[in-house]
């Protein structure tokens, strides 16, 4: 039998957490992108030639998520 998810420590649902984003990320990883994802993706990419000052560098990004948490 066993645990129930609630009844684990904070460690051991980390653990069940990451297997299951690894799963999904796996499963994900094997699909083709939709037209519509494709599409969005492209509009985005223009957008952001057409204006660069518009976006925001991923290192100032993951800097403000960890101030965030």
């Amino acid at each position: 039998m066993s645990t129930p998810f609630h009844e684990l420590s904070t460690a051991e649902k980390i653990l069940h957490v990451q297997d299951l984003w690894d799963q999904i990320a796996a499963e994900v990883a094997d699909q083709p992108l939709s037209e519509a994802m494709k599409a969005e993706l492209d509009r985005r990419l223009e957008a952001y030639r057409a204006d660069p000052s518009g976006g925001i560098p991923w290192e100032q990004v993951k800097a403000e998520m960890r101030r965030r948490h």
